[in-house]
């Protein structure tokens, strides 16, 4: 189940947009961190009504009617339980009241998230959509709209979660709209045994795990994928060392790193000093906006990903963008991971006497690749 509500406790910290971009749409970096100071402008990305998209028709629908003092008192109770806890000993998600608040409060952020990196996937494997979908820890799905969203059409799609409110609400927004999705209850944990499918995603599961079962879920995850996996956690320091250790086991079992990651090899962060993490943008409805007692009709979500295949790669791997870029008088300012491990983390420096490259360069957003191609 999507979790560390801890990530959203703030007015500056955020959720994605509800509506899909293009695959530049991410901004990735360490922002938040306050001894870092940016400089000059940035790029800002659109913010687009959660009321145009399937997903947010879908919560509208659901939260019809709803008192937000009463959304807000649930989501108020989540938060408590999110906080400072340990690993539960039964679902967070207890009953459809506290489903439809974690909807109402976190749903939207998580599938924008989810999205953002499955455009990223999708980007470096341009011919291939995926049959068949897994979502471990998918609860409400947004993982099952993000991938209709990636690659539209029907698909088999299993959705396997511990709480059995969350997947009820997941199967009462997709119906209709996702007519062949399989929502099972099971615990994940060590020896799961889980069906195969094209495209497998861990949705901010590893997180709500003991650590002793982490490896057990992704070495599962990855046998079960017959093309690619998916994790996404918290944009946070200890959300990103666990995707650093899903990558890890991805790796060991044969899969190739497609996104973010430029290269196989060993991550040129040193751990404890820095964390690479993505933030998407989303709308908020007025709902939200009293939900979460925001004035702001955004917010930003944080986010740690890594995609692999083990599918042939048709396009070359560009450098990516791992700060926000830096827009100074007549230059551009990025930071990169270059496809060549032995560069590891490098600064380029882009001018205006570099006519369309310094045009470019200023489009081009956190987190997407560099050099920009003609169709990102």
């Amino acid at each position: 189940m999507p979790q560390d509500m801890r990530c959203q406790d703030v007015e500056t910290s955020g959720m994605p947009s509800l509506k899909r971009q293009p695959p530049t749409r991410p901004y990735y970096g360490r922002d938040g961190a306050p001894s870092h100071s940016w400089g000059g402008g940035c790029q800002t990305a659109a913010v687009t009504s959660p009321t145009t998209t399937p997903l947010g028709a879908a919560l509208d629908r659901l939260l019809d009617g709803l008192p937000p003092r009463q959304a807000a008192a649930a989501v108020e109770r989540l938060i408590a339980s999110y906080r400072g806890r340990t690993v539960a000993a039964t679902p967070i998600l207890r009953d459809r009241a506290d489903a439809v608040a974690y909807a109402a409060y976190r749903m939207p952020a998580t599938h924008e998230a989810i999205a953002a990196a499955l455009d990223q996937l999708a980007a470096r494997l341009p011919s291939w959509a995926p049959a068949s979908h897994l979502d471990l820890g998918g609860g409400t799905g947004a993982a099952v709209w993000a991938a209709a969203d990636a690659w539209p059409g029907d698909r088999e799609t299993v959705v396997v979660d511990w709480s059995e409110p969350a997947l009820a609400l997941g199967r009462e927004l997709a119906a209709g709209t996702a007519p062949r999705v399989d929502w099972r209850r099971e615990r994940l944990g060590p020896g799961v045994r889980l069906p195969a499918a094209d495209l497998v995603t861990v949705s901010y599961l590893l997180g709500e795990l003991p650590e002793t079962a982490r490896d057990g879920v992704v070495d599962a995850a990855a046998e079960a994928a017959g093309a690619a996996v998916l994790v996404v956690e918290p944009g946070t320091p200890d959300g990103y060392l666990r995707v650093r250790a899903a990558r890890d086991r991805l790796l060991a079992a044969g899969l190739r790193v497609v996104a973010p990651c430029p290269h196989d090899a060993a991550c040129p962060i040193e751990p404890g000093s820095d964390w690479c993490h993505f933030a998407a943008r989303v709308g908020r409805s007025a709902l939200h906006r009293r939900v979460k007692g925001g004035v702001l009709p955004y917010e930003d979500e944080k986010f740690s990903y890594v995609a692999a295949t083990r599918l042939p790669v048709g396009t070359s791997a560009r450098a990516r963008v791992v700060r926000r870029p830096q827009l100074r008088k007549g230059q551009v300012l990025l930071d990169l991971c270059d496809p060549e491990p032995a560069a590891g983390l490098r600064r380029e420096t882009v001018t205006r006497r570099q006519g369309a490259a310094y045009r470019a360069a200023r489009d081009t957003p956190w987190g997407a690749p560099w050099p920009a191609a003609a169709d990102d």
